[in-house]
């Protein structure tokens, strides 16, 4: 289950959002060349990544910032952009560029520390934006809750896009990270399942100040849960399997 869009584009241009994508694929870009050679890449992570046991030994605090601006692998940045291109546009719209800058960092801080304190001694290196990316999910969770969002559902050879409220899909996003967080080994690497449940908290704890000063329920009551603009208009059509008859 893949979201592809909302259905409510922003009001203005999202300026960050566009600039902490191209910086993400920037970064990327610079240090695939690295991606081939384990020693090369191993100390470049030793350096940029966010390492638990660094940080207990009190050293490397600033790579709770630089380890959001990197990626493992192709399908790793393409799913956090594609998550931050949905979901960023709204959020900064209603916060203002500067403000949303400052509250996707502070998210993205918040969920690399949740996913230190799951294992303070680990010196698995962390990377990616999904933790402050989380943070924007968690916002627009707060802020959106009826919003609609199109989901690519696939079984097996089958495949249909279908519209469901933000609530829904990021609740059953979140409710994932949980769940699957109580498997998960930090000592091993993996999916920083605790950095994205973190991270959809605390971008509902910082979100949470504007709620109430746009009005709280008050605004889900003006705005029906959505972002405070048109709606687009998607033309959506079954999948279709292709068939062969009988004679």
């Amino acid at each position: 289950m893949f979201p592809l869009r909302d259905h409510n584009p922003s009001g203005r241009r999202p300026l960050v959002t566009y600039a902490l994508i191209l910086a993400n694929v920037a970064v990327f870009l610079l240090t695939l060349p690295l991606q081939t050679d384990l020693a090369a890449i191993n100390e470049f992570y030793a350096e940029w990544a966010m390492i638990p046991a660094r940080l207990s030994a009190g050293d490397g605090y600033l790579t709770l910032l630089s380890s959001m601006f990197l990626h493992g692998g192709f399908l790793h940045i393409a799913f956090n952009m594609l998550f931050l291109w949905i979901f960023g546009d709204n959020l900064e719209d209603e916060m203002g560029h500067l403000p949303f800058l400052a509250f996707y960092l502070a998210a993205g801080i918040a969920a690399g520390l949740a996913q230190y304190l799951s294992a303070p001694g680990t010196y698995v290196p962390v990377v990616g934006a999904s933790g402050a990316i989380a943070g924007v999910m968690g916002g627009y969770f707060l802020l959106f809750p009826r919003a609609k969002v199109d989901v690519l559902v696939i079984i097996i050879v089958f495949f249909r896009i279908i519209p469901i409220p933000a609530w829904l899909m990021l609740g059953v996003w979140f409710a994932l990270q949980v769940f699957n967080s109580f498997g998960a080994d930090p000592d091993v690497g993996g999916v920083a399942y605790l950095a994205h449940a973190g991270g959809f908290v605390a971008g509902i704890v910082l979100a949470l100040p504007l709620f109430l000063r746009l009005g709280g329920p008050a605004f889900w009551s003006r705005t029906h849960g959505r972002p405070p603009h048109p709606e687009a208009q998607y033309a959506l059509s079954p999948s279709r399997v292709p068939t062969v008859r009988r004679r």
